[in-house]
Protein backbone atom coordinates (compact mmCIF):
# COMPACT_ATOMS: atom_id res chain seq x y z
CA UNK A 1 0.00 0.00 0.00
CA UNK A 2 1.31 3.37 -0.91
CA UNK A 3 1.01 5.42 2.54
CA UNK A 4 1.77 9.34 1.90
CA UNK A 5 3.27 10.80 5.50
CA UNK A 6 2.94 14.36 6.57
CA UNK A 7 6.17 14.42 8.25
CA UNK A 8 6.77 18.08 9.86
CA UNK A 9 10.05 17.51 10.98
CA UNK A 10 9.18 16.64 14.27
CA UNK A 11 10.13 12.69 15.99
CA UNK A 12 6.81 11.91 16.05
CA UNK A 13 5.68 12.07 12.30
CA UNK A 14 9.35 10.80 11.82
CA UNK A 15 8.52 7.24 13.69
CA UNK A 16 5.41 7.32 12.31
CA UNK A 17 7.21 7.13 9.05
CA UNK A 18 9.60 4.49 10.01
CA UNK A 19 6.63 2.21 11.44
CA UNK A 20 4.96 2.18 7.67
CA UNK A 21 7.59 1.67 6.03
CA UNK A 22 8.88 -1.37 8.47
CA UNK A 23 5.29 -3.11 8.37
CA UNK A 24 6.09 -3.26 4.54
CA UNK A 25 4.50 0.18 3.12
CA UNK A 26 5.09 1.90 -0.18
CA UNK A 27 5.97 5.17 2.20
CA UNK A 28 6.09 9.01 1.20
CA UNK A 29 6.92 12.05 3.12
CA UNK A 30 5.00 15.31 2.40
CA UNK A 31 6.15 18.37 4.25
CA UNK A 32 3.70 21.36 4.09
CA UNK A 33 4.54 24.51 4.26
CA UNK A 34 1.51 26.81 5.87
CA UNK A 35 2.94 30.33 6.78
CA UNK A 36 5.64 32.72 5.21
CA UNK A 37 6.74 35.57 7.20
CA UNK A 38 9.90 36.58 8.24
CA UNK A 39 11.44 33.14 9.75
CA UNK A 40 10.12 33.15 13.06
CA UNK A 41 8.39 30.00 12.21
CA UNK A 42 10.57 27.31 11.92
CA UNK A 43 9.72 25.81 8.66
CA UNK A 44 13.38 25.84 6.85
CA UNK A 45 14.61 24.04 9.76
CA UNK A 46 12.13 21.62 10.02
CA UNK A 47 12.50 20.80 6.21
CA UNK A 48 15.93 20.30 7.26
CA UNK A 49 15.57 17.89 9.82
CA UNK A 50 12.72 15.90 7.21
CA UNK A 51 15.55 15.66 4.25
CA UNK A 52 17.93 13.78 6.99
CA UNK A 53 15.20 11.56 8.16
CA UNK A 54 13.79 10.65 5.02
CA UNK A 55 17.18 10.10 3.37
CA UNK A 56 18.09 8.01 6.68
CA UNK A 57 14.69 6.10 6.52
CA UNK A 58 15.31 5.69 2.35
CA UNK A 59 11.78 7.32 1.63
CA UNK A 60 11.43 10.17 -1.28
CA UNK A 61 9.77 13.35 -0.04
CA UNK A 62 8.33 16.07 -1.24
CA UNK A 63 7.37 19.94 0.23
CA UNK A 64 4.26 21.39 -0.85
CA UNK A 65 3.15 25.38 -0.18
CA UNK A 66 0.00 25.22 1.54
CA UNK A 67 0.49 29.38 2.89
CA UNK A 68 -2.39 30.89 0.57
CA UNK A 69 -4.74 27.97 1.73
CA UNK A 70 -3.69 28.20 5.56
CA UNK A 71 -4.34 32.40 5.18
CA UNK A 72 -7.54 31.87 3.92
CA UNK A 73 -9.14 29.14 5.83
CA UNK A 74 -7.66 29.70 8.82
CA UNK A 75 -5.77 32.73 9.34
CA UNK A 76 -8.74 34.70 8.43
CA UNK A 77 -10.80 32.41 10.65
CA UNK A 78 -8.48 33.52 13.50
CA UNK A 79 -8.85 37.06 12.92
CA UNK A 80 -12.29 37.39 13.12
CA UNK A 81 -12.68 35.41 16.09
CA UNK A 82 -10.40 37.95 18.14
CA UNK A 83 -12.55 40.94 16.67
CA UNK A 84 -15.87 39.37 17.60
CA UNK A 85 -13.82 39.22 21.19
CA UNK A 86 -13.69 35.25 21.30
CA UNK A 87 -10.69 33.04 21.52
CA UNK A 88 -9.78 30.86 18.84
CA UNK A 89 -7.95 27.49 18.74
CA UNK A 90 -6.82 27.26 14.89
CA UNK A 91 -5.24 24.16 15.39
CA UNK A 92 -8.47 22.16 15.01
CA UNK A 93 -9.29 24.08 11.75
CA UNK A 94 -5.63 23.44 10.10
CA UNK A 95 -6.19 19.89 10.68
CA UNK A 96 -9.95 20.05 8.83
CA UNK A 97 -9.25 22.60 6.09
CA UNK A 98 -5.02 21.80 5.58
CA UNK A 99 -3.50 18.61 6.85
CA UNK A 100 -6.72 16.47 5.76
CA UNK A 101 -7.68 18.81 2.69
CA UNK A 102 -5.76 20.02 0.44
CA UNK A 103 -2.81 17.78 2.08
CA UNK A 104 -5.07 14.33 1.53
CA UNK A 105 -5.60 15.98 -2.29
CA UNK A 106 -1.81 16.31 -2.91
CA UNK A 107 -1.59 12.69 -1.73
CA UNK A 108 -4.29 11.40 -3.65
CA UNK A 109 -2.29 13.21 -6.91
CA UNK A 110 0.72 11.09 -5.77
CA UNK A 111 -1.40 7.74 -6.07
CA UNK A 112 -1.55 7.74 -2.29
CA UNK A 113 -4.32 4.80 -0.91
CA UNK A 114 -3.92 6.83 2.53
CA UNK A 115 -2.45 8.94 4.10
CA UNK A 116 -1.08 9.44 7.46
CA UNK A 117 0.27 11.90 10.48
CA UNK A 118 2.22 11.78 14.13
CA UNK A 119 -0.88 12.59 15.53
CA UNK A 120 -1.34 10.20 19.03
CA UNK A 121 -4.99 9.13 18.16
CA UNK A 122 -6.96 6.46 16.67
CA UNK A 123 -9.68 5.00 14.03
CA UNK A 124 -11.50 1.98 13.63
CA UNK A 125 -14.12 0.90 11.40
CA UNK A 126 -17.71 -0.55 12.42
CA UNK A 127 -20.39 -1.26 10.18
CA UNK A 128 -18.82 0.66 7.34
CA UNK A 129 -18.16 3.76 9.30
CA UNK A 130 -14.87 5.29 10.96
CA UNK A 131 -14.67 5.85 14.48
CA UNK A 132 -12.26 8.10 16.07
CA UNK A 133 -10.71 7.51 19.74
CA UNK A 134 -7.97 8.24 21.69
CA UNK A 135 -4.60 6.92 21.70
CA UNK A 136 -2.99 4.56 24.13
CA UNK A 137 -0.93 7.38 25.61
CA UNK A 138 -3.78 9.70 27.30
CA UNK A 139 -0.89 12.15 27.88
CA UNK A 140 -0.33 12.40 24.21
CA UNK A 141 -3.70 12.26 23.04
CA UNK A 142 -4.83 14.69 20.27
CA UNK A 143 -7.79 13.37 18.97
CA UNK A 144 -9.13 16.66 20.82
CA UNK A 145 -7.75 18.21 17.71
CA UNK A 146 -9.17 15.95 14.91
CA UNK A 147 -12.59 16.59 16.67
CA UNK A 148 -13.66 18.64 12.55
CA UNK A 149 -12.40 16.03 10.57
CA UNK A 150 -14.85 14.48 8.02
CA UNK A 151 -15.74 10.93 7.78
CA UNK A 152 -13.87 10.48 4.19
CA UNK A 153 -10.85 12.66 6.02
CA UNK A 154 -10.66 9.79 8.58
CA UNK A 155 -11.32 6.86 6.72
CA UNK A 156 -8.54 7.69 4.44
CA UNK A 157 -5.93 8.46 7.57
CA UNK A 158 -3.63 6.03 9.53
CA UNK A 159 -2.45 6.99 12.76
CA UNK A 160 0.52 4.66 13.64
CA UNK A 161 1.88 6.08 16.86
CA UNK A 162 -2.48 5.01 18.02
CA UNK A 163 -0.51 2.32 20.35
CA UNK A 164 2.75 3.56 21.22
CA UNK A 165 3.36 6.07 24.47
CA UNK A 166 5.82 8.92 23.57
CA UNK A 167 8.66 7.71 25.72
CA UNK A 168 8.99 4.85 23.15
CA UNK A 169 8.39 6.88 19.80
CA UNK A 170 11.80 8.65 21.48
CA UNK A 171 13.61 5.15 22.16
CA UNK A 172 12.78 3.98 18.76
CA UNK A 173 14.15 7.52 16.99
CA UNK A 174 16.89 7.38 18.99
CA UNK A 175 17.62 3.60 18.65
CA UNK A 176 17.80 5.08 14.57
CA UNK A 177 19.79 7.63 15.13
CA UNK A 178 17.21 10.11 13.82
CA UNK A 179 17.88 13.53 13.57
CA UNK A 180 14.72 14.54 16.12
CA UNK A 181 15.18 12.08 18.73
CA UNK A 182 15.87 14.38 20.83
CA UNK A 183 14.05 17.40 19.31
CA UNK A 184 11.60 19.72 21.32
CA UNK A 185 8.21 19.06 20.57
CA UNK A 186 6.38 22.30 19.28
CA UNK A 187 4.04 24.27 21.10
CA UNK A 188 1.95 27.27 20.52
CA UNK A 189 0.78 28.20 16.82
CA UNK A 190 3.41 27.84 14.07
CA UNK A 191 2.55 31.09 12.94
CA UNK A 192 3.24 33.34 16.13
CA UNK A 193 6.34 30.88 17.03
CA UNK A 194 8.37 32.69 20.12
CA UNK A 195 7.35 36.30 19.21
CA UNK A 196 5.36 38.21 21.86
CA UNK A 197 1.88 37.31 21.09
CA UNK A 198 0.04 40.86 21.35
CA UNK A 199 2.95 42.47 19.19
CA UNK A 200 2.12 39.77 16.93
CA UNK A 201 -2.22 40.18 17.03
CA UNK A 202 -0.95 43.98 16.86
CA UNK A 203 -0.16 43.98 13.54
CA UNK A 204 -2.96 42.55 11.96
CA UNK A 205 -6.00 43.79 14.38
CA UNK A 206 -6.12 47.48 15.57
CA UNK A 207 -5.74 47.71 19.63
CA UNK A 208 -8.12 50.10 21.43
CA UNK A 209 -7.38 50.24 25.18
CA UNK A 210 -9.61 50.38 27.73
CA UNK A 211 -10.70 50.51 31.47
CA UNK A 212 -10.20 47.12 33.69
CA UNK A 213 -13.36 46.72 36.38
CA UNK A 214 -14.46 45.04 38.88
CA UNK A 215 -18.28 43.93 38.56
CA UNK A 216 -18.99 46.49 40.65
CA UNK A 217 -17.70 49.23 38.07
CA UNK A 218 -14.48 50.16 40.25
CA UNK A 219 -11.84 50.69 37.60
CA UNK A 220 -8.79 48.90 38.80
CA UNK A 221 -6.60 49.53 35.65
CA UNK A 222 -6.04 49.95 31.65
CA UNK A 223 -5.97 46.66 29.10
CA UNK A 224 -4.42 47.27 25.93
CA UNK A 225 -6.99 45.57 23.76
CA UNK A 226 -9.61 43.15 24.47
CA UNK A 227 -8.14 40.66 21.80
CA UNK A 228 -5.40 40.12 24.22
CA UNK A 229 -7.20 38.49 27.10
CA UNK A 230 -8.95 35.12 27.45
CA UNK A 231 -11.76 34.38 30.38
CA UNK A 232 -9.71 32.52 33.03
CA UNK A 233 -6.74 34.60 32.55
CA UNK A 234 -4.79 35.47 35.82
CA UNK A 235 -1.28 37.00 34.25
CA UNK A 236 -0.62 40.05 32.01
CA UNK A 237 -3.10 41.88 33.57
CA UNK A 238 -0.26 44.61 35.53
CA UNK A 239 -3.14 45.27 38.16
CA UNK A 240 -1.04 43.28 41.20
CA UNK A 241 -0.30 45.19 44.59
CA UNK A 242 -3.31 47.41 45.20
CA UNK A 243 -3.64 48.62 47.90
CA UNK A 244 -7.45 48.37 48.91
CA UNK A 245 -7.10 44.49 47.50
CA UNK A 246 -7.39 41.22 49.31
CA UNK A 247 -4.26 40.22 48.48
CA UNK A 248 -5.38 37.38 45.76
CA UNK A 249 -4.41 37.20 42.39
CA UNK A 250 -6.84 38.98 39.82
CA UNK A 251 -8.38 36.85 37.05
CA UNK A 252 -10.24 37.64 33.61
CA UNK A 253 -14.01 37.36 34.33
CA UNK A 254 -15.70 39.08 30.65
CA UNK A 255 -15.19 41.12 27.59
CA UNK A 256 -17.74 43.59 27.03
CA UNK A 257 -16.79 44.89 23.17
CA UNK A 258 -20.00 47.08 23.06
CA UNK A 259 -18.35 49.45 25.90
CA UNK A 260 -14.70 48.35 25.46
CA UNK A 261 -14.45 46.92 29.16
CA UNK A 262 -12.04 44.24 30.56
CA UNK A 263 -14.25 42.72 33.73
CA UNK A 264 -11.87 41.03 36.98
CA UNK A 265 -12.04 39.65 39.92
CA UNK A 266 -9.47 39.20 43.12
CA UNK A 267 -10.03 35.62 43.97
CA UNK A 268 -11.85 32.90 41.77
CA UNK A 269 -15.24 34.13 42.52
CA UNK A 270 -18.69 32.30 41.17
CA UNK A 271 -18.78 34.51 37.76
CA UNK A 272 -16.03 32.27 37.10
CA UNK A 273 -17.49 29.24 37.11
CA UNK A 274 -20.45 27.82 34.66
CA UNK A 275 -23.32 25.39 34.73
CA UNK A 276 -23.19 24.62 31.18
CA UNK A 277 -23.03 25.68 27.52
CA UNK A 278 -24.25 26.07 23.98
CA UNK A 279 -21.96 25.12 21.20
CA UNK A 280 -22.42 24.96 17.34
CA UNK A 281 -20.56 23.70 14.06
CA UNK A 282 -20.77 20.62 15.71
CA UNK A 283 -19.21 17.60 13.64
CA UNK A 284 -21.33 14.49 14.46
CA UNK A 285 -18.36 11.44 14.51
CA UNK A 286 -19.28 9.09 12.59
CA UNK A 287 -22.85 10.72 12.71
CA UNK A 288 -25.37 12.11 15.02
CA UNK A 289 -26.74 9.99 17.97
CA UNK A 290 -29.60 8.15 18.14
CA UNK A 291 -31.11 9.78 21.69
CA UNK A 292 -31.97 13.63 22.24
CA UNK A 293 -30.50 13.58 25.33
CA UNK A 294 -27.54 10.94 26.92
CA UNK A 295 -24.97 11.56 29.60
CA UNK A 296 -21.27 11.33 28.31
CA UNK A 297 -17.75 12.72 29.13
CA UNK A 298 -16.70 16.47 27.69
CA UNK A 299 -13.51 18.29 27.28
CA UNK A 300 -13.65 21.78 26.87
CA UNK A 301 -10.15 22.57 26.40
CA UNK A 302 -7.03 20.39 25.54
CA UNK A 303 -5.10 19.91 28.59
CA UNK A 304 -7.82 18.90 31.03
CA UNK A 305 -9.77 15.50 32.64
CA UNK A 306 -12.57 14.63 30.86
CA UNK A 307 -15.90 15.94 32.92
CA UNK A 308 -19.26 13.84 32.95
CA UNK A 309 -22.09 16.25 31.19
CA UNK A 310 -25.51 16.03 30.39
CA UNK A 311 -25.75 16.88 26.02
CA UNK A 312 -29.13 18.10 24.94
CA UNK A 313 -29.31 18.08 21.20
CA UNK A 314 -30.88 21.37 19.89
CA UNK A 315 -30.42 21.15 16.23
CA UNK A 316 -28.80 19.15 13.72
CA UNK A 317 -25.17 20.67 14.20
CA UNK A 318 -26.02 21.94 17.96
CA UNK A 319 -25.92 21.10 21.66
CA UNK A 320 -26.92 22.49 25.07
CA UNK A 321 -24.14 20.75 27.40
CA UNK A 322 -24.85 20.74 31.48
CA UNK A 323 -22.34 20.42 33.73
CA UNK A 324 -22.80 17.92 36.45
CA UNK A 325 -20.09 19.59 38.13
CA UNK A 326 -19.29 23.61 37.95
CA UNK A 327 -16.61 24.25 35.10
CA UNK A 328 -13.62 26.98 35.44
CA UNK A 329 -13.31 29.60 32.66
CA UNK A 330 -15.75 28.50 30.03
CA UNK A 331 -14.52 29.94 26.67
CA UNK A 332 -16.48 31.26 23.95
CA UNK A 333 -14.36 30.23 20.71
CA UNK A 334 -13.36 27.23 22.09
CA UNK A 335 -14.34 23.85 21.14
CA UNK A 336 -16.26 21.34 23.13
CA UNK A 337 -15.13 17.91 22.57
CA UNK A 338 -17.33 14.45 23.63
CA UNK A 339 -16.35 10.98 24.39
CA UNK A 340 -17.62 7.65 25.93
CA UNK A 341 -16.38 6.38 28.97
CA UNK A 342 -14.10 4.05 26.70
CA UNK A 343 -12.38 6.62 25.00
CA UNK A 344 -14.15 6.97 21.57
CA UNK A 345 -15.07 10.94 20.79
CA UNK A 346 -18.27 11.40 19.44
CA UNK A 347 -17.55 14.93 17.53
CA UNK A 348 -17.10 18.53 18.52
CA UNK A 349 -18.25 22.12 18.13
CA UNK A 350 -17.19 25.59 18.74
CA UNK A 351 -18.23 26.73 22.29
CA UNK A 352 -20.85 29.80 21.58
CA UNK A 353 -22.21 30.51 24.99
CA UNK A 354 -22.51 29.49 28.49
CA UNK A 355 -24.54 29.74 31.43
Amino acid sequence: MRVVVGISGGVDSSVAAYLLKKQGHEVIGLFMINWEDDGVCTAEDDYEDVKRVCTKLDIPYFSVNYAKEYYERVFKYFLDEYKAGRTPNPDVLCNREIKFGPFLEKAKQLGADMIATGHYAKTFQKDGKTYLAKAKDLSKDQSYFLNQLSQSQLSSCIFPLADIEKKEVRKIASKLGLSTAEKKDSTGICFIGERNFRKFLKQYLPAQEGNICTLDGKIVGKHEGLMYYTIGQRRGLNIGGKHDGNGERWFVLKKDLKNNILYVSQGECEELFSDGLYADTFNWIPSIVNEKEFDCFAKFRYRQPDQKVHVTITGPNSIKVDFYEKQRAITEGQFVVLYTKDGICLGGGIINSKF
